[in-house]
């Protein structure tokens, strides 16, 4: 991940609602949730969640795949490690025990994979 990548997984963040979606979508874990059912759980408009979706998808940080009629959004794990990744990646100074909290922390549920999936 470089900077800019960074960035905007920061940017989509840092809104009370996406983040509360994406982790509402850490919560549902690989199965992830239909778009409808995030907006009824948020009771927000859904053009407005396929919004905050747009722009989580953009920056990485979850995807989406089609089920029969509902497109189903979920966290993208791989990304989330890496940018929990650069954001670690200088720490330490050569004291691996001082990170090793947060890198098992963020490594607790993801799967092994990075492969992205998205529908338009």
């Amino acid at each position: 991940m470089d900077t800019d990548d960074a960035i905007e997984s920061l940017s989509a963040l840092a809104h009370p609602g996406r983040l509360a979606v994406f982790r509402l979508l850490v919560q549902a874990g690989t199965e992830g949730m239909p778009a409808g059912e995030i907006a009824r759980a948020f009771n927000t408009p859904a053009n407005t969640m396929s919004t905050q979706l747009a722009i989580l998808t953009r920056a990485g940080l979850i995807r989406s795949r089609r089920a029969s009629r509902s497109v189903i959004y979920s966290a993208d794990y791989g990304e989330v490690a890496g940018l929990l990744g650069f954001l670690m990646q200088d720490c330490c100074q050569g004291r691996p025990e001082v990170c090793a909290p947060v890198l098992q922390a963020a490594s607790c549920c993801a799967p092994n994979t990075t492969a992205k999936e998205t529908t338009s």
